[in-house]
């Protein structure tokens, strides 16, 4: 049976906001986190498959993203903040303690709450980021992953990446999209869901900051330690952006991990790969279904 898409708008942090939910209401939390230039409809092939499974699953437009707030000066897109969002949503939810997934900028938050927030954590999965010391360590060392990180660089330059990216109705975003991905993941509907997405006042200027906020405070980003918590790293080994070496020196950043590579993915491997994705994030996630039901 399908559970039921709720759309709800939820105040965490001093903002609001938009979470999408789903599965039974007294299941164990799992919370999914969308990276750029996404929203919550990226993680539309899992919500389904994880609400069946027992899971209350939220999955919200992250700061600065789709329907949610979008505060107005770069500083209130820094790391802690991010993170602090996603604790007030564990608050709201009345879970001292909730499962994240995280794929793109939605890893990196989830890393650094893993580091600095363990005690709020049951486990964590990532996708396709590395933990925040080895990506700053690539970008120093390695000319390869400095030159597939050059948007990074571009991002920094007050109002022309928003001009570039809203140019001929959002062409930039739907060419990366489809442009890193293989042919036929992100359908003319889902590219249309996009764009709505990304036209809604203060988007695009709110999705950048967050590089913006990490190039500035890069220290910050990079302050996390070994992760004590079970962590399981799924990784598309055909990721434009980020080097596959990247996922096993980050696995060594952890204690108690898994890491899968997917051979013929990208880094949209869970909207190129559900079944797979899935497969693996409820084999990792029983445990939590598990001790909740025992």
């Amino acid at each position: 049976m399908e559970h039921e898409l709720e759309h709800h708008f939820v105040q965490t942090n001093g903002i609001t906001l938009h979470v999408v939910q789903s599965g039974p209401a007294q299941g164990p939390l799992v919370v999914l986190l969308h990276g750029f230039p996404e929203f919550w409809y990226g993680w539309r092939h899992q919500i389904q498959v994880l609400a069946a499974a027992g899971y209350r699953v939220w999955v919200p437009d992250q700061r600065g993203y789709n329907l949610s707030e979008k505060p107005p000066r770069v500083a209130d897109y820094r790391i802690h903040q991010l993170g602090a969002d996603i604790l007030g949503l564990l608050d709201a939810a009345g879970q001292q303690k909730a499962a994240l997934v995280g794929h793109d900028w939605g890893a990196a938050v989830t890393w650094w709450l893993a580091a600095n927030h363990a005690e709020r954590l049951t486990r964590v999965a990532i996708l396709n980021v590395p933990h925040p010391a080895v990506l700053g360590r690539a970008l120093r060392r390695t000319p390869r992953q400095l030159l597939k990180s050059w948007y990074i660089f571009f991002f920094q330059l007050p109002w022309l990446p928003e001009r570039l990216f809203k140019r001929k109705g959002f062409r930039f975003g739907r060419g990366a999209l489809r442009g890193t991905s293989r042919p036929g993941t992100f359908s003319s509907d889902d590219l249309r869901q996009y764009v709505a997405a990304w036209s809604q006042p203060g988007a695009p200027t709110g999705m950048i900051n967050w590089y913006r906020a990490a190039f500035r405070k890069a220290g910050q980003v990079g302050k996390a330690g070994k992760i004590t918590l079970p962590v399981r790293i799924l990784w598309g080994r055909k990721d434009a952006f980020l080097e596959p070496v990247l996922a096993q020196l980050s696995a060594e950043q952890c204690e108690q991990v898994e890491l899968t590579y997917v051979d013929h993915a990208t880094h949209w491997l869970h909207q190129e790969e559900p079944d797979a994705v899935n497969s693996l994030l409820l084999r990792f996630l029983q445990a939590d279904l598990d001790t909740f039901s025992a």
